[in-house]
């Protein structure tokens, strides 16, 4: 049976988006200009951000939300969009996560104020789904998944274990981080490692993972994030790293082969916001992937579909199906990356 579509698991969250005039040092007061309440967490963003993409193949949510209105809304809302739900549970014992995403109107940078919730009971016992018949099992994020982050005496985290179960039961295995400000990055994130054919992270999480720092003046070294994606395949990743940053994107496969992206240059005054921006870079990877699309196709729709976020201060809304994404890209044209 030819495997197809993608299984999402991980953090489902209800983000409530709040635009503010500016972001206040502590004690001080910032003005709420608009708020909004929409999805968040990588598989709720990345399944619904295919769907707008257009994908044609089958899309599976999984994971664990409370039994409330919020639960209730995240079920209703991947069922109108065809994402299948059998493999996305209640329970009783907490309530659904949810983070306030605090995002600067002039820049689109964002702070996040997060409540775990359900997300931090989501363990191996609810992850099913050999019967799905999948291609790609996508888990994010890392360092947000209490049960799945824990250290056992072997020195291997649970989310290992289950990322190894679905590549024993014929997946490729996709994986996301968080922007967590600690020091677990170089205990939780290396046993994974080796059972991930596809990582996803940003400058921040590449440099915390790897020890390598790869911002210089606030500008991203290309060559120090390249160095540190080729130490993140020597760490375990399996087939390819993908490195996101506000310029662009890099992919570091195996084989040694590199590509490199620059972001598509959207006029400052089309941004409405950056929630989500990551994993519309991630959703338009995984797209290409399923599809078995050439690495620079794959890396030019992550950027374009990462584009269109920007376009809307939601996770989700402004993604364009990605012919018309793609456009956007042709349309206002690339950095350049040095």
């Amino acid at each position: 049976m030819e495997r197809k579509g993608i299984v999402a698991a991980g953090n489902w969250i209800v983000d409530h988006v709040k635009i503010i005039d500016e972001y206040p040092p502590q004690d001080a007061l910032a003005n709420i200009l608009s708020q909004s309440s929409a999805n968040g967490g990588s598989p709720y963003n990345i399944l619904k951000d295919l769907v707008k993409l257009k994908a044609s193949f089958p899309l599976f949510g999984m994971g664990l939300v409370g039994d409330d209105a919020n639960g209730t809304y995240i079920l209703k809302e991947c069922q109108t969009l065809g994402i299948d739900v059998s493999c996305l549970q209640k329970t009783q014992l907490q309530s659904t996560s949810y983070t306030d995403v605090m995002t600067v109107k002039a820049t689109g940078r964002r702070t996040f104020f997060h409540h775990r919730g359900a997300n931090a009971l989501f363990g191996r016992e609810h992850c099913s789904f050999a019967h799905l018949h999948g291609k790609i099992f996508h888990l994010g994020y890392l360092l947000l998944l209490d049960e799945l982050d824990k250290i056992d005496s072997l020195g291997r985290t649970q989310a290992s274990y289950l990322l190894e179960t679905a590549i024993q039961q014929g997946y490729l295995t996709s994986v996301d981080l968080v922007s967590e400000s600690s020091n677990r990055f170089q205990t939780v994130i290396p046993p994974s490692l080796p059972f991930v054919d596809y990582l996803f992270a940003n400058e921040y999480e590449a440099s915390k993972t790897t020890g390598i720092s790869i911002v210089e003046n606030e500008e991203v070294n290309i060559q120090k994030a390249i160095l540190a994606t080729k130490k993140l395949l020597e760490m375990g990743v399996r087939k390819t790293v993908f490195l996101h940053f506000p310029k662009g994107a890099l992919a570091v496969e195996k084989n040694g082969k590199i590509t490199v992206q620059g972001s598509v240059k959207v006029p400052q005054e089309k941004i409405q916001g950056a929630t989500g921006a990551g994993d519309a870079f991630a959703a338009g990877v995984l797209f290409g992937l399923h599809e078995n699309w050439d690495i620079t196709q794959v890396l030019q729709l992550g950027v374009c579909a990462a584009a269109t976020c920007l376009f809307d201060a939601t996770c989700s809304d402004g993604i364009l199906p990605y012919t018309d994404a793609i456009r956007i890209g042709q349309t206002y044209g690339f950095y350049e990356i040095n």
